[in-house]
């Protein structure tokens, strides 16, 4: 029988954790003398002892591994216990949201999606705002760890092929995963850390520059202001597609420039691939937004460059309405969002290298019809793709394209039309952010939305965090069995 305690020795722990984080926001609210402190005093002393609780109960559980299905099991049940005690400050605070609404912020926090339910985030206490974005913050320094640590041993989605990169390149200097997990926090911290600076130098007040680094580099894309990234222009859009592209790179490439790998990012090909196709993107957006609105062609890169840059890497912070943008630039960012960042980033959505060896599959499937007594292997980085990882990363597209037309079936059965269920199913699943159209567009949010399709929405934001597999498994029969 499959031993739960040790799964909730970690879950009491990490709740704890987020219970000891509320403190930050009690503070900030005391300070901005609203009176709205009591709510994270109250919140987080129920999320800490709940999570003590569970911790204590599970104690004697503790092991030093855990199996394969306890590992599966850990890895989702994180990111459904986590947010549903993230959102005990919603209910409690000013916003009093109903159970559906906080939990469905809450998640996408937690899972660094940024679509949102709230309004009238102008007028919200700011220990509230700064709450959602340090919900955003852990998700993604966790998604880091996950996508190095978990999802590589547990086969997910090709994931496997990072293994031998994430722990044994590293000979000495850094030969356990722990070390490795520790040195990507460091980067992560210092990177928002220069985030936020960067934005203090360009006029943002320290408590926006705060917030929206934390959400930038998190890849998150809660704003404070319902006009997101709208409400600044300028060398501020600039700098935040800059850092969006850097936590949108694999993290571990970082540890290897620290560790004397002056190459490591340059000799990637995820990262050329994802470089390459930014610009292609954005040259495609500044000419089709040259050719609909003739202004001044700064203003069209920019633009360009940085709702690109958001939408690719999953943000989903937008300084425009591209809606008004014509028919394609709104067909080209539905697929956008669906191409996603590097493996092993805060980035999310299918990630650019299943695409890499998606074609690189199909070239050796050409190469053979055109020379039938060949032998031809796909090739990845120079290393011949093993079977497995190829029909890992094919089970993963078939899984996250079935997913992605049932989620928009599931929505449009609840009375939503079909721009809104097929870009709100891809933005939940990808965990992008905005979707398309009026409701829930760059210039909208889901707060209309019925509450069957809020629901449905939560589920596909933790299924598209967690790579689909690692939550699909655990639905087996058969794993309860093992």
């Amino acid at each position: 029988m499959l031993d739960l305690r040790p799964v909730g020795y970690v879950i009491g722990l990490l709740v704890s954790v987020l219970g000891i984080a509320m403190i930050v926001p009690m503070l900030v609210d005391i300070a901005e003398g609203r009176g709205h402190w009591p709510v994270f005093v109250e919140a987080g002393l129920i999320t800490m002892l709940g999570g003590s609780m569970i911790a204590l109960a599970c104690a004697n559980g503790v092991k030093e591994g855990l199996t394969i299905q306890q590992t599966f099991l850990l890895t989702t049940a994180v990111w459904l216990m986590l947010p549903l005690f993230g959102a005990l400050p919603f209910m409690l605070g000013a916003t009093e949201a109903r159970f559906v609404d906080a939990v469905f912020e809450a998640m996408s926090g937690m899972t660094t999606t940024g679509s949102t339910v709230f309004s009238g985030l102008d007028d919200l206490p700011k220990g509230l705002l700064l709450w959602r974005a340090i919900l955003q913050w852990l998700g993604g320094i966790g998604i880091i760890v996950v996508a190095m640590v978990f999802l590589p041993e547990l086969r997910v989605g090709g994931m496997q092929i990072f293994k031998s990169e994430a722990f044994d390149t590293f000979g000495k200097i850094l030969p356990r995963a722990g070390q490795i997990a520790s040195q990507i926090s460091v980067i992560y911290v210092w990177l928002t850390f220069a985030c936020a600076l960067t934005y203090l130098t360009l006029g943002m007040n320290v408590f926006d520059a705060t917030v929206h680094a934390l959400t930038t580099v998190s890849t998150g894309g809660f704003s404070n202001y319902d006009a997101s990234f709208g409400t600044f222009s300028g060398n501020a859009e600039y700098a935040a597609s800059i850092f969006m592209v850097l936590a949108a790179l694999p993290f571990v490439r970082y540890v290897q420039l620290l560790n004397g790998n002056p190459l490591a990012l340059h000799r990637d090909p995820q990262v050329k691939g994802f470089l390459l196709t930014i610009a292609v993107l954005v040259g495609l957006i500044f000419i089709s937004i040259q050719s609909v609105f003739p202004h001044h062609w700064e203003q069209s890169l920019r633009e360009a460059l940085f709702n690109i840059t958001s939408i690719i890497s999953g943000t989903g912070f937008a300084s425009v309405d591209y809606m008004t943008w014509g028919p394609f630039p709104v067909a080209l960012f539905f697929f956008t969002g669906l191409i996603g960042g590097c493996a092993g980033s805060t980035a999310c959505s299918i990630k650019i290298f299943r695409y890499q060896l998606l074609f690189a599959s199909i070239r050796a499937q050409l190469q053979r019809i055109r020379s039938p007594h060949g032998i031809f292997t796909p090739r990845y980085d120079g290393r011949p793709i093993s079977g497995d990882v190829m029909i890992s990363v094919m089970s993963f597209f078939m899984f996250f394209t079935l997913t992605l037309g049932l989620v928009a079936v599931a929505l449009s059965m609840t009375g939503l039309d079909f721009v809104t269920s097929i870009s709100g199913a891809g933005a939940a699943l990808g965990n992008i952010g905005p979707g398309l159209g009026k409701i829930i567009g760059p210039a909208g949010n889901f707060s209309t939305l019925n509450d069957t399709a809020k629901w449905i929405l939560t589920a596909a934001m933790l299924v598209g965090r967690l790579e689909l597999m690692a939550v699909y498994v655990i639905l087996t029969f058969k794993f309860w069995r093992a």
